[in-house]
This record gives C-alpha cells, structure tokens and sequence, in this order.
C-alpha cells in the first residue's frame, strides 16, 4: 500500500452504533446502492465479542444492492453518517437519519466522485480526501 491508512485509535467511550452484518447505504456515486458491514479495521475486541464501529471507521463492506459490477464484491469503506446519537467534545449530542457509508480505495481515496448527502465533522478531519468531494460537513 502507498501509504499507512489510519485505522487505529482510541475507541473508550464509544457507544457500538454499527456491528457485523449492520446494512448501510452507500452515499457515493461508485454505483454501489447497499451494503453490509463484514469487518472492522483496528477492532481489537474480546473473544466472540461482535465487533462495533462509528463514525470515521474503516470498515470492509460487502455490496448487496447496486450495479452488476460492483455487487457481490468487497471493499474498503469510512463510515460517515451513524444513526445513534454520538457525544461530541463540547458536548453536544448529533445523529442522523441514516447509516452511510462511502467506498473507499486501498490508498484511501473515494472511488466515486460526489456524496449524497451531509457527512459527520469526525470523517471529515480523519479522511481529508473524503472531505474534499462532500457537499456538506456537518
């Protein structure tokens, strides 16, 4: 890989908003439609323990919906909208209407060129190439 993709961090406090099999919408334009979680990159959890991520996490996904190209297939995808409310540093509390993710190539670079929809602050400042093609940061 070209370069080391940030996928470990602190994770105490997190509440688990999405975990194993949790069905996301893609909210690119790589021509995936749905997708459901099938790994959490830098979860080291207890044994049989489900494991959970949140906003900014890199996750693998695998498309159940979308165009024949890209459906069947895994890839690498950054949670940006989390339906369970997550507590901010200043204290205010944000969710979102749905859960989204956005696929990801390996280098960490968005395969599709636009995103539906507001994206959290939190996968805007951990995935500054995501950021750079939302249309909104909340």
């Amino acid at each position: 890989m070209p370069e080391k993709l940030n996928v470990l961090g602190s994770r105490k406090g997190f509440t688990p908003a999405l975990q194993h099999n949790s069905r996301v919408v893609v909210a690119d334009n790589s021509g995936a439609k749905e997708a459901m979680i099938i790994g959490v990159y830098g979860y080291r959890g207890v044994l049989r323990r489900v494991p959970f991520a949140n906003i900014a996490d890199l996750v693998m996904v695998s498309v159940k919906r979308g165009t024949p190209e890209v459906r069947k297939q895994k890839f690498k995808a950054v949670i940006v909208r989390q339906r369970m409310p997550f507590r901010r540093p200043d204290g205010t509390w944000i969710s979102f209407e749905d859960n989204a993710v956005v696929i990801v190539n390996p280098d960490g670079t968005p395969k599709g060129t636009e995103i539906r929809g507001p994206i959290a602050r939190e996968a805007a400042e951990r995935w500054p190439k995501v950021a750079s093609i939302a249309t909104m940061v909340i």
